[in-house]
């Protein structure tokens, strides 16, 4: 009986938070033992983790597989052995298997699916071909590396599905019944709609009504949940529908992109797709436990603690008078708390006869330029949100939807970290502040949500303490019961003399990271430039094109039809013979100056070697689009942009530049950041710059005909490094795909062609030559990585950028 009891209780289900309890003491135990198991091989595809953890069965994975043979008995010594202490009901599942080599794979999307994240079929192929294992280099590009992660099975869903909660299902849409109190994982997009009863998902209650959500379920964060909170007949009837936004085609140009989305079948969807067949696949998956997942990934729910459910409670209660500042340590949970408690305030109401309207939505401050929500990198932004968001910050890396929400205005800080000119970024965010008040005229019920960056310490904790004094907001909230005093005690005394609120909570550090903060900023500024928003449809798409192929804007710097009137760098003054070659390649912000007062009255500082700006000056003509513009009346900003500009001499390139040493920023009162933009190539004959940019023309012509003068910001971001190794990827995945075709079998040679015909054989040839030319452009070398033998032309290649990142061509262009 004890046996048996025992047995009930280890298979029961657990909730996220007794786990991580059990693993906490169960680690506390195992730090003991003396003994160190060696580390396990990881495969190639998956990126490494931030911090990488070892799991709490490292003993048992170590051990060989011979000792999976022993008795029942022997066994059982064994556990009586070590003293770990769990408490009833908090004893999780522990198989863990031996992780097997994980390819990374890009599957043809037309004819394998959305939702397919290889197959076995090229498994043979990627062997030869798969992406090597590197570390993150100076450039800030980093690929997949092994670092070795062991697979823990997790539950996941309380609920399993069968056939008896399965109202109906096809092969596009799933529709369920959830009791209450129980709750669904799912992984990958997905619609949802629900029918009947309300149900919670990230923070939002969600009620009945005609209204679709998007939601993305990725496996580089922890996974919503989506609990039934109450219900019709003690159930609520949720539909699940695929939906192709395109951004799961983002892996066939980048590795970070790989093993993100659901893969093969769950057993769960097999018993769905039943009646339509095997062979159909849904861009999302359902999970019963981690165990479910193909790829053998490291899952696990998004958790929100007790405390932080009754502080999202007593938050919203205040309405409209809630102006919140969300701080604390990295890494402590201060984005899902924020995103929790944004999801919450925009909670739908349930429908009423005089028909719903939307509330007055909520303002959400963004001081974080590091990692921020919905804008790229390097920039703080005021949003006004109308709609909950779910899914992590790299889809929806930037707002332009009325529905649901915009951006009221931004600023580009030019780095990751305030902490490079914290001047610069207090007047920015006081400026945000002040736009906030006049979105109170309009909207007088909106609150605010401030979102405050990791840097807490030192200056960082200053400048907190100033903007609690002086910002007149009704609560902090501070992410840590761990202090430390020395911020805790400045933190409370700023409150006490602003009479505002201050809640403490406890932080809620993410377990596992499958990509690091490098990598998750690569990945958001990949999926900035990739993103669309076309006006016939409600929800973004991303393209699939390389972006090297995308169609540049042609601006004019200098002549009739002068577009970009100036060019700035962030930081350190920039040598006039080195301005070329730090923009050819490099992310720049496009800025709109609005007024003269933007730029500091004292003069420039004389620059050696320079032609003066009266070559070019008298015309106002801009081409932003590639197409000649109207011509329009001389404004009050370009005499005082051009008495700041000296020109290089031998690209003309307008430098604006005012300070001693370092560069004065932009008054952020007198300009605002329009978003960011890649300078492809610089043509000096013709006077233009080719810039990508998913900036919408109508902004950039709308800046102009309010008399704004448009200025190109270098800053200290990383280079683009992902931008220019897409096409390599692309033509990897093209020679992937047609080798799981011609050859199906996963044991045929990749590199014979012996079985091949002719015809064949010549469009094989086709597909490794285009990979050659991806591999040996201009503006691309292969580097070795110490740690292996890389050879030239495999995937595991690490790019670094030469000094010309485009050729000054016009086929390019073209």
């Amino acid at each position: 009986m004890k046996r048996k009891a025992e047995k009930q209780q280890a298979a029961a289900p657990v909730s996220a938070f007794a786990a991580r309890k059990a693993r906490q003491q169960q680690a506390q135990a195992q730090a003991v033992e003396a003994s160190v198991k060696p580390a396990h091989t990881e495969s190639a595809g998956e990126p490494p983790s931030k911090k990488p953890r070892r799991s709490l069965d490292d003993k048992t994975i170590a051990q060989p597989i011979v000792e999976e043979r022993q008795t029942r008995s022997q066994k059982q010594k064994a556990l009586k052995t070590e003293e770990v202490p769990l408490k009833k009901n908090e004893d999780i599942t522990r198989k863990a298997r031996d992780r097997k080599p994980e390819p990374v794979v890009s599957s043809d999307h037309e004819e394998q699916g959305p939702s397919d994240e290889g197959s076995e079929d090229e498994d043979a192929i990627v062997e030869e071909a798969g992406v090597m294992s590197v570390s993150e280099n100076g450039d800030g590009y980093e690929s997949p590396a092994d670092t070795p992660v062991q697979t823990v099975e997790f539950p996941l869903s309380k609920a399993r599905l069968n056939k008896n909660n399965i109202v109906y299902s096809d092969e596009d849409t799933l529709c369920v019944r959830i009791r209450e109190k129980l709750s669904f994982v799912l992984i990958g997009q997905y619609d949802l709609w629900v029918k009947r009863g309300v149900v919670s998902l990230m923070g939002a209650k969600l009620h009945p009504s005609p209204r679709v959500y998007r939601v993305y379920a990725p496996s580089t964060h922890s996974l919503p949940v989506l609990k039934c909170v109450s219900g019709v007949d003690g159930a609520a009837e949720v539909e699940f529908k695929s939906c192709h936004s395109g951004i799961y085609r983002l892996r066939e140009l980048s590795p970070l992109y790989q093993r993100v989305w659901n893969h093969k079948n769950t057993p769960a969807d097999k018993l769905s797709l039943q009646k339509v067949g095997g062979a159909s696949k849904r861009t999302f998956s359902v999970l019963h436990t981690s165990g479910d997942d193909p790829l053998n990934r490291h899952l696990r729910p998004l958790h929100m603690e007790k405390q932080w459910s009754a502080a999202i409670k007593s938050l919203s209660q205040r309405g409209g008078r809630l102006q919140v500042l969300i701080c604390g340590p990295k890494a402590s949970g201060k984005s899902t708390f924020g995103r929790y408690l944004l999801n919450h305030l925009l909670s739908p109401a349930p429908q009423t006869e005089s028909q719903y309207r939307n509330t007055d939505g909520v303002a959400f401050l963004d001081l974080d330029p590091g990692q921020p929500e919905f804008s790229p990198m390097g920039q703080i932004y005021l949003a006004h949100l109308r709609s909950p968001v779910f899914g992590p910050p790299f889809t929806h890396p930037a707002l332009d939807s009325r529905r649901e929400g915009t951006i009221i205005r931004a600023h580009h800080i030019g780095a990751t970290s305030p902490k490079e000119d914290p001047d610069h970024y207090v007047l920015a965010a006081t400026n945000l502040l002040e736009h906030y008040r006049a979105l109170l005229a309009s909207y007088p019920q909106c609150p605010l949500i401030i979102n405050y960056p990791g840097w807490i310490f030192g200056l960082g904790l200053e400048v907190a303490t100033y903007l609690v004094r002086s910002l007149g907001l009704s609560d902090v909230v501070y992410m840590s019961e761990k202090g430390p005093m020395e911020v805790v005690e400045p933190l409370s005394q700023a409150a006490r003399a602003a009479k505002t609120a201050l809640t403490i909570l406890p932080s809620q550090p993410t377990e596992f990271v499958s990509r690091s903060s490098a990598q998750l900023r690569s990945m958001q500024m990949q999926s900035y430039f990739h993103l669309s928003h076309p006006t016939e449809i409600a929800n973004p798409l991303w393209l699939e094109g390389p972006v090297s192929r995308t169609k540049p804007f042609l601006v004019h710097y200098a002549g009739p039809k002068q577009g970009i009137y100036g060019i700035m760098g962030s930081g350190s003054q920039i040598s006039l013979d080195l301005l070329a070659e730090s923009l050819e390649g490099a992310l720049v912000a496009v800025v709109a100056v609005e007024s003269p007062t933007a730029i500091p009255v004292a003069g420039p500082t004389p620059l050696p070697n320079s032609h003066h700006h009266d070559d070019y000056a008298g015309h106002d003509e801009m081409d932003m689009d590639a197409k000649p513009s109207t011509t329009t009346t001389t404004t009050t900003t370009m005499p005082t942009l051009e008495s700041n500009i000296t020109r290089t001499s031998k690209e003309h390139l307008p430098y604006l530049f005012v300070g001693a040493g370092s560069s004065t920023p932009l008054d952020p009162k007198s300009s605002r950041s329009l978003g960011l933009a890649i300078v492809r190539s610089i043509k000096a004959t013709s006077h233009q710059l080719e810039l990508i940019t998913p900036i919408p023309g109508s902004q950039i012509r709308g800046a102009v005909e309010q008399g704004h003068g448009i200025v190109l910001v270098r800053g200290l971001l990383d280079n683009p490094n992902w931008a220019i190794s897409e096409e390599y990827y692309l033509a990897q995945a093209a020679e992937r795909r047609f080798r799981s075709r011609v050859r199906p079998g996963r044991h045929s040679n990749p590199k014979s062609t012996g079985d091949l015909g002719d015809e064949q054989v010549r469009i094989l040839g086709t597909l490794q030559d285009r990979i050659r030319r991806a591999q040996n452009v201009p503006w691309m070398t292969v580097v070795e990585d110490r740690r292996h033998v890389v050879q030239r032309g495999q995937e595991g290649a690490l790019w670094k950028l030469r000094k010309k990142a485009y050729p000054d061509s016009g086929s390019e262009a073209e």
